[in-house]
């Protein structure tokens, strides 16, 4: 097995020799071995747009690039392993998806999970802005509500920042809609089209059901209940894996997490403006950022569609949310600005 100073010489070298053709593009997978990254990075290997799939984790690169690299798909691999090796493995990155960071399992609270990885998420938010300020970076780390503003005030400070660039991956939110609302309506969950707000956790996930199409007719007692099933869906993957000492969503996350990778990649091609929600820095609505749907295009986002038509029910819910949001959006930007306050006394010293 190539050892991760030797891994990383022979991608460059590679990488001397190959070409980048029109709508080809590198996409940086950071966690590449983790429950999400593994199977992401099978999903990914195989996306038609990807020409380069770099691959980055703290440890166990080599055999999760090897392995991927018999797929008989056109991404060509490359293979980066401890820190020393992240520069190199953002260099001319289009995309770079974050799924590095720890697994909520069932006795840990969001506070204790913000605390397990917030700093994975300042580590690399700095490393993208410095070398790769122009990628379009989404971030699946939990807890997104906090760990999205976090990272846009690192890119902040490093004078890199484009709102227009940085993503919440909130994707599984609509996945799991779609699934649930197709076997109501007895339709394939893929022609199913229902936007989901808010943020990334319990009741700042706001399923859109005025706006469902095909139409769902569904009384109070039925509607409250598909509304706690999408927005407790992940705790009940949590339970079910915990019998057997598993812990969250890994599989699910991966495919929502291809889709909307895919939804960069598509609009970066040009060929079309897809439509997708992301948890965003945003004006929409008093919070500093918020999901809704975006229409996506060469330079990320193209257009901030703002607000589906709501319902009273979801009008309300929407502002019992921001009150949860708000908090979860300072909680992240102060530890940011904190953490950078540490590292200017810490040179000092």
């Amino acid at each position: 097995m190539l050892s991760y100073s030797r891994l990383g010489r022979f991608v460059r070298l590679l990488r001397n020799f190959s070409t980048k053709k029109k709508n080809d593009f590198k996409v940086t997978l950071i966690g590449c071995c983790g429950g999400i990254g593994q199977p992401l990075a099978l999903l990914l290997k195989r996306h038609e747009l990807i020409s380069t799939l770099a691959l980055y984790d703290l440890a166990k690169t080599p055999g999760v690039h090897t392995d991927l690299s018999h797929i008989d798909t056109k991404a060509c691999l490359e293979g980066f392993q401890c820190r020393e090796n992240l520069p190199p493995a953002l260099e001319n990155a289009d995309v770079v998806i974050l799924s590095a960071g720890f697994p909520r399992k069932p006795d840990m609270t969001r506070d204790d999970l913000f605390m397990k990885n917030i700093d994975i998420v300042l580590e690399i938010a700095a490393a993208v802005g410095e070398h790769c300020p122009k990628a379009l970076f989404g971030i699946i780390t939990n807890p997104v509500n906090s760990c999205v503003p976090a990272a846009a005030e690192i890119l902040k400070q490093k004078n890199s920042f484009d709102p227009k660039r940085l993503f919440g991956i909130t994707t599984l939110d609509e996945v799991r809609a779609r699934t649930f609302i197709g076997q109501i309506l007895d339709v394939e969950p893929c022609k199913v089209n229902i936007p989901v707000i808010g943020g990334h956790s319990g009741e700042t996930i706001i399923p859109v059901i005025a706006q469902c199409k095909p139409p769902l007719k569904l009384d109070k007692e039925q509607r409250a209940k598909l509304i706690k099933q999408i927005q407790e869906a992940g705790a009940d993957v949590i339970t079910a894996k915990s019998q057997d000492g598993g812990t969250s969503a890994t599989l699910s996350m991966a495919h929502a997490a291809e889709v909307f990778t895919n939804t960069l990649l598509q609009g970066l091609k040009g060929d079309c403006q897809p439509v997708q929600c992301s948890f965003v820095a945003s004006d929409v609505t008093d919070c500093a950022y918020f999901s809704t749907p975006l229409q996506f295009g060469k330079n990320g986002i193209e257009k901030n569609l703002g607000l589906p038509k709501l319902d009273k029910d979801e009008e309300d819910m929407v502002c019992k949310a921001m009150e949860t949001l708000k908090k979860n959006i300072k909680k992240g930007i102060d530890y940011a600005k904190n953490n950078a306050k540490k590292d200017k006394k810490n040179k000092k010293c």
